[in-house]
């Protein structure tokens, strides 16, 4: 092996490691994003872009490495890093009945990047990013009818139904944003040229 492949092999590792970091990053914005730009919240419902981000990780960097991203930004998260939604962090959020969401972004980001790994038509980035987000919504609203059923305080009158029916204000904007991170990961990637590690 000579030293320009070693090199180039470092600088590509390198590479991969940054746009990690980068994803991670932008999940901390997204999280709170609504912290910065108030008027994303539309009739009390924050427009947050995790799922998005969680997504376009995937999408761009492929399964393995979109899913190192989502595990780093949780990770940091519980290190005690206040980068989940209203700033909250540490140990204590896998307690929280929506820390499903958070473990979901490691999954999302793994199948829309298996999908698109597959086949890279502009159609399959906008049906792994559908497929990825329905991912989110199974796994974080179980997790979180779980949660209120075994260890938080339910409300009162709480069911599967109402668990399902929280989640309906949010979907027409994580429908809309799936589409677009599609048609924006699709993109992104010819431009950016990243090397998937499959």
């Amino acid at each position: 092996m000579t030293t320009a492949t070693v090199n180039t092999k470092r600088g590509m590792s390198a590479l991969s490691l940054v746009y990690c970091g980068m994803f991670a990053a932008l999940m901390m914005i997204g999280a709170n994003i609504t912290s910065f730009v108030p008027f994303l919240v539309i009739g009390g419902v924050p427009i947050t872009l995790q799922t998005f981000f969680a997504v376009l990780a995937g999408l761009i960097l492929g399964s393995r490495l979109g899913a190192i991203s989502m595990t780093v930004y949780m990770a940091v998260g519980l290190a005690g890093a206040p980068v989940f939604s209203k700033f909250q962090g540490g140990f204590s959020a896998v307690l929280f009945p929506t820390f499903g969401f958070i473990v979901s972004f490691i999954l999302v980001a793994y199948i829309a990047g298996k999908i698109v790994e597959r086949n890279g038509s502009l159609r399959s980035y906008v049906i792994a990013a559908l497929v990825a987000m329905c991912v989110n919504y199974l796994f974080g609203t179980n997790w979180m009818y779980a949660a209120y059923k075994l260890w938080a305080a339910a409300p009162d009158a709480f069911s599967y139904g109402v668990a399902w029916a929280w989640m309906v204000p949010p979907l027409p904007k994580d429908i809309l944003l799936s589409i677009l991170a599609g048609f924006f990961g699709h993109r992104m990637y010819k431009v950016l040229k990243v090397r998937r590690a499959h």
